[in-house]
């Protein structure tokens, strides 16, 4: 069966309708469509194969949606994590964590030059008190990464990398989380605008 054949869920982001101009549109570039649902498919439906549990996965998912701003895409990946075993509490100390979290950024310093110019500085982000215990610390861990790579991205360090494998991440594992990161940014961008085209 074709990707194309399943329910597609930039499509469902962006409320494409069916039929639509921009349903056509959208399948004027199949592969391209093909790629981006296989994608998805493979960080949040595939078995796990890194280490990365599923509610981790929507967890962090939720975070990275929350602090870009994109409610459409929050909403999904938090009603999906709700329906996991203890996922609404999950939810909450997650909907928390991104308000404490949230910035303009992108943030960060780039090395002495020309480029320095652009240097702005801003809050680093870290799960403390009570949430840090509910959450533990491998997810907490997930939670600053994602914000750096979102917020701070010119900012990583191999320090940061170590922080998460102190924390329990193997390398696959932080490979995974980076990836989800970025399919969000895209994900995020690319259903805002077509419904922006929509509209």
């Amino acid at each position: 069966m074709s990707v194309q054949d399943t329910t597609d869920i930039l499509d469902r982001l962006a409320g494409v309708v069916p039929g639509s101009a921009l349903d056509a549109l959208r399948r004027e570039r199949p592969q391209t469509r093909d790629n981006v649902q296989a994608s998805y498919a493979a960080l949040f439906e595939a078995p796990d194969e890194t280490g990365v549990t599923p509610s981790e996965r929507l967890a962090v998912a939720s975070f990275v949606a929350l602090l870009h701003g994109g409610v459409p895409v929050a909403a999904h990946y938090l009603d999906l994590l709700e329906a996991h075993p203890d996922g609404a509490a999950l939810a909450a100390a997650i909907r928390n964590q991104a308000r404490q979290a949230a910035g303009s950024g992108p943030y960060g310093a780039y090395p002495p030059g020309p480029l320095s110019r652009e240097d702005v500085a801003g809050p680093v982000f870290a799960v403390e008190g009570a949430d840090r215990a509910a959450l533990g610390e491998r997810l907490s861990a997930a939670l600053a990464h994602a914000h750096r790579l979102v917020l701070h991205p010119r900012d990583a360090a191999a320090a940061d990398l170590a922080a998460l494998q102190t924390a329990g991440w193997s390398t696959a594992a932080i490979v995974t989380l980076s990836q989800l990161v970025a399919y969000l940014a895209f994900q995020i961008r690319a259903a805002h605008g077509l419904r922006v085209l929509a509209a």
